[in-house]
């Protein structure tokens, strides 16, 4: 299933890195709080559209950062859950909380590069990845990447962050994410530069139509959005065929 790679330094992914390494004893945290707790409905959701689609699956998570998608796919019954991340704080958290939950023969989480994986092609039948594509430092690659190690009519799920359309929602979600999440992220992570990094993120990530027609560049088909919560997020699927 494994295979050697070798990973080029990147610009973006050493500060990438850095980010979340510096972040993650308060990830968890922040993430059910400057969400109102929201986020694990969506995730919740993304596993439901997983559940439709496959039975049993060797699911692959992406970006896995402390491993909640990853844990919220047992409800699959799947064949194995593997996660990977390039920060090792956020892997070591997550690890840490999967043991507390007697859920380590369950779920692997492994150090591993979205754009240079570390698996032979169709190792998967799914492939997910929740918050993390807008830091790939090639979503395209990161993307097509996640297709090479999916199997035939293998199925990929991106929940991400959307801006909503319309006015004023639109405004109070920007003015939230540029002033609101930022001052909070500086208190509680006292690293001001993350929290400044996300929402900016978040507003440069190519979203609804131009994420799927980012997709069907990967090579995956029959792409499809489901917005979430008047559309601060989606939920974006395709299949290899």
């Amino acid at each position: 299933m494994e295979k050697q790679t070798n990973n080029p330094p990147v610009d973006k992914r050493a500060a990438v890195e850095s980010m979340f390494d510096s972040i993650a004893w308060r990830y968890d945290f922040l993430n059910h709080f400057l969400s109102l707790g929201i986020d694990k409905l969506w995730r919740r959701k993304a596993i439901k559209v997983i559940s439709q689609h496959c039975k049993n699956p060797r699911i692959l998570d992406v970006a896995t950062g402390t491993g909640d998608l990853a844990i919220a796919s047992l409800k699959l019954n799947p064949v194995s859950v593997t996660g990977i991340d390039i920060s090792k704080k956020m892997l070591e958290i997550g690890r840490e909380k999967i043991e507390k939950m007697g859920l380590s023969r369950s779920v692997t989480l492994l150090e591993g590069d979205s754009e240079n994986m570390p698996f032979a092609a169709e190792s998967f039948d799914v492939a997910m990845v929740a918050f993390g594509v807008r830091n790939f430092s090639d979503p395209l690659k990161g993307l097509s990447e996640m297709r090479r190690v999916l199997k035939e009519n293998g199925f990929v799920m991106v929940l991400e962050f959307s801006k909503p359309g319309s006015f004023p929602f639109r405004s109070i979600y920007k003015f939230y994410f540029l002033n609101i999440l930022p001052f909070f992220g500086r208190v509680f992570s006292k690293d001001s530069a993350a929290y400044r990094y996300l929402p900016e993120s978040v507003m440069r990530f190519p979203d609804n139509e131009a994420f799927l027609s980012l997709l069907r560049s990967a090579g995956f088909e029959t792409a499809m959005q489901i917005t979430l919560t008047g559309g601060i997020a989606s939920i974006y699927t395709g299949i290899k065929k």
